[in-house]
């Protein structure tokens, strides 16, 4: 496994994160209604966690280290498991476990139904992450996992449809999100791989100068 300690940080920061939003919780420091709290957390959590992991790609062109993607698997499943920590909170936060009232949520309530589609998305993403996968489906994995974009897009209608509110914060989400999408434009990415080519070019022409 490359990177161990690496990867047991980010384990260790990512899961201390929903522990500290129970703790608040239980402390009442989340306000009036920590479960609504708590449920909209989880779900910006995994929007985050999303958008981190499809910047693994652009980072590595930019700088040149594999590192980076070593890491997309581990914060997109991450992703996914803050949003199943998220549906459950709203299950059991919002509607007290009664599940034949969520379903009528699913009809009654689109940006709901839209959210379960997301959490599909990412779940099939997930599903298919693993080595076996991607020896089993071949060039097919590459066309698969391209759902994580529109996937992202369902997300942030979901959102939005949440907190029309407060378009200002949705707004910056969508404008990260943006910067991404075009960043996996092909001649973006040959863009960003020749400014990392130019830094390093630099970088070793100093070093003659640095040790005269």
């Amino acid at each position: 496994m490359r990177y161990p300690w690496w990867r047991l940080l980010l384990f260790v920061c990512v899961a201390s994160v929903p522990c500290y939003w129970l703790y608040l919780a239980t402390a009442a420091a989340l306000g009036p209604d920590p479960g609504k709290v708590l449920v909209d957390n989880l779900g910006q959590g995994a929007l985050i966690l999303l958008l981190c992991s499809l910047a693994m790609t652009p980072l590595r062109s930019l700088t040149g280290w594999s590192g980076w993607i070593v890491f997309r698997r581990q914060l997109g499943l991450w992703a996914l498991g803050y949003a199943v920590l998220h549906l459950i909170a709203y299950l059991y936060f919002l509607l007290g476990l009664d599940f034949s009232g969520f379903a009528a949520e699913l009809v009654d309530r689109p940006y709901i139904a839209v959210g379960a589609i997301a959490l599909l998305g990412l779940s099939v993403l997930a599903a298919t992450s693993t080595r076996w996968s991607m020896r089993k489906l071949g060039k097919r994995w590459k066309k698969l996992h391209r759902v994580v974009f529109p996937t992202l897009l369902v997300v942030l209608l979901h959102m939005l449809w949440v907190v029309r509110s407060d378009a200002g914060r949705w707004s910056l989400y969508a404008s990260i999100a943006a910067v991404l999408l075009i960043a996996r434009i092909p001649a973006v990415q040959r863009g960003l791989a020749e400014v990392h080519a130019k830094w390093r070019r630099a970088a070793i022409s100093k070093k003659p100068e640095n040790n005269r």
